[in-house]
Parts: C-alpha cells; structure tokens; sequence
C-alpha cells in the first residue's frame, strides 16, 4: 500500500491522516512542503475540474479552490483592460495563456481566494509561477513544472510552499468508497462529460446559443461538477464570476451567486478603477478596499486610500448593473421555482444550462421566455458531495 503521511486531518485535533492507495502507486508526488487533509481535497478536486474543463473547451484552465469547493475557475481568455486593472495586472506585464487562466479563476472572487488551492491543467510554466508568487496561497498541483517556476515556487512562504505534481495519464478506478462513522460508502464516480454535446436540448422560444455562451456555460457546467451541493454558478467570459455553493435551498445559491456575480461586475466600473490607492498597498488590502468601497463602509475604506471617496449609491449601482448582459448560468440540478429565474435576469442572464425534471419545468421555461433567455434542460444531475 503506497502513503503519503500527511500533516494532520480537518483540524490539528486529528493526527494520523494519511492519502493511501491499495494497489499500485500513488499519482501524487510531494516537490516541495508537506500538504494537509483539505490540502489534497481541494488539489484533487480542483485537478478533476480543470483536467475535465481543459478537454472540453481546449483552452489552458486553472481553478482556485478553498474548502473543497472552487472559488473560481477559469479557461485562459486574453484580458481585457478593465480585466487588467481589476486584477492588478499591469500592462507591461505579459502573462501565459495558463497564467491568464489562474489570474480569471483568483480574480473571479480575490476575497474567497486568500489562501487558497490551485490546480493548473498544463506545465506550470514561468509567467504562471510569477502570478502565484505574488498571491497567498497554501498550494499548487500540476502535471509538471518548468525548472524555472520550480525555483520561483520552491521559494514561496520561506521555503514551506506545497507543490504537488499529478500524473495527468492516472485514471482512477470506476468504484470509489468512503468512510462515514466507520461505515462504508461505495458508488460509482462521476464519469459524466460536460463538452459541447450536454447544451442540447434548447427548450426555450429562443434558440440562439453563441459560441462564446457555450464557452461559459461549460465553464459553469465543469465547475459545478466538482463543487459542493446544492450549487449554481455565473460564468462571463471564459471564467466563474458566482459561485454559490453548499446552500439548503437552490434559490438561495442563486441569491449567493448572483451577489458575487454582482460585485465582480462592479469591480469593472469606474467608479472602483478609479479608487485612490495609497502607494505600495498590497493586492491584499487592496481586495478589501474594494470590498468595503462596493459594501458602502467608507469610513473602513479610508484607511486604503489617498483621499475620501463618497459611497456608490444605490442608484450608481442598479444604473451600472441594468447594463449587464450575455452571463451564462447553471445548475447542479433542476430549478423548482421561477423564482430562480427571476434572480438571474437581475444579474444580466440570458444563457441557462440546468437538468430540467421539475414539476413546474413549463413555469420556470415561461419565465426565460420572458426574459428572451435560452436554456438547455439537458437531464443531466451534478450533485458532489
């Protein structure tokens, strides 16, 4: 049986924690630093998500993923100038089409994203060690590393850096188990494909499904797969914007969602382009004031900033957002009221991906008629848990 000791289990309280395998070897390796219990949750399923995204779409994809659930995640789309400046990228700076991916995939929530567990697709090249060099993260798996970004990460949080590589050509067997207070769970893992063929069939009066939405919504479909239930997530231009994940009720993950789709729409206006930073203030602090300019604490916001700004108000707010246009959502499974259809047009919706198999399927598909939405209701269920 080939192990790996690991540092501890959920908490510190939880020695002897371990990854093992029956037969064979292990497709892990430890490069650098030791990884914890949640460590490996998040890097194998953040693997499988961008491993999964990587073949469906044939871009460079990254996720960034905190407590077995992704905060982002992104194909590598070229960046825009407002994308640019709302990551703190600046012009100059040339970026890999990986590197671009994982700026998307922490960028689609920089406040969920502090600390996180990245997973690359592809080598992990220079320009993409630089991004993470200047992030705070526990971690990073790939199937490989240039010699080059190897040194760069090796050197990251004093040398303790966790640094996994992957064999991407490892498939796991078909049955996975789990123990639950020492009773064990099997099944069948998900083998399901989410490409191109899944966006069928179209129920909507409207039928007209752009290249780019079918980009998003396999970004949504993929990264819902690997996150926790119920969830929903908002997907613009290649990337995750809202993840709601591990909610009780569908509508309140469309709720959640659709407030983080919300803000990372805000962050491209102007009004926050233009903040006044203080000279030489980390990315970090300034996440959060940006977080407080768009939460209307001004006087927390202060601190961050050269001079005083007034709050955006409410009407700044639904001004800008009413703009808003052509973001895909979906569902890890079907949406049981329209209610989660009304939420969605509020945050720009005009493309859906769910599994349909409601009872009230006729009402939620007469609200997108509404709306002049197009969904697909392809069947297909991606509960995780």
């Amino acid at each position: 049986m080939d192990c790996i000791e690991l540092k501890y289990g959920c908490n510190p309280n939880q020695r002897m924690a371990s990854i093992c395998v029956e037969e064979g070897r292990l497709p892990l390796t430890v490069l650098n630093g030791r990884a914890g219990y949640i460590n490996l949750l998040d890097a194998l399923n953040g693997w499988q998500l961008v491993r999964s995204l990587s073949k469906a779409t044939g871009y460079a994809s990254a996720a960034s993923f905190k407590h077995v659930s992704p905060a982002g995640a992104a194909v590598g789309l070229p960046l825009d100038e407002a994308e640019r400046q709302m990551y703190f990228i600046e012009e100059k700076t040339e970026l890999s089409d990986l590197a671009v991916a994982y700026v998307r995939a922490r960028g689609a929530d920089r406040m969920s994203s502090f600390g996180d567990f990245i997973s690359l697709s592809c080598e992990c090249d220079l320009s993409t060690a630089q991004i993470i060099k200047s992030e705070v993260s526990d971690g990073v798996i790939a199937p490989s590393y240039s010699k080059e970004a190897l040194e760069v990460l090796k050197k990251k949080k004093g040398g303790a850096y966790t640094i996994l590589q992957i064999d991407e050509d490892y498939e796991p067997p078909l049955q996975e188990t789990r123990s639950v207070f020492g009773i064990t769970f099997k099944q069948m893992r998900n083998t399901q494909i989410l490409d191109r063929s899944v966006l069928t069939p179209i129920v909507t009066a409207n039928r007209n499904l752009p290249p780019e939405a079918e980009l998003d919504l396999l970004v949504a479909l993929n990264t819902l797969k690997y996150t926790q239930s119920n969830s929903v997530c908002y997907a613009k231009r290649g990337q995750t914007i809202g993840v709601g994940a591990g909610q009780q009720s569908r509508i309140h993950c469309t709720r959640l969602a659709g407030e983080k789709a919300d803000m990372w729409q805000l962050r491209q206006s102007g009004r926050v382009l233009s903040l006044p930073f203080l000279p030489n203030l980390s990315r970090n602090d300034k996440d959060n004031a940006v977080e407080l300019f768009l939460r209307s604490e001004t006087a927390q916001c202060k601190r961050f900033l050269t001079t005083d700004v007034s709050a955006m108000t409410e009407d700044e707010r639904r001004s800008f957002l009413a703009q808003v246009s052509g973001v895909s959502l979906a569902s890890d499974a079907f949406f049981p009221f329209r209610d989660n259809i009304d939420r969605a047009a509020r945050s720009g919706v005009s493309y859906i991906a769910q599994s349909g198999g409601s009872l009230r399927d006729e009402e939620v598909i007469q609200a997108c008629n509404e709306y002049g939405m197009v969904m697909v209701a392809n069947g297909i269920r991606l509960f995780h848990h």
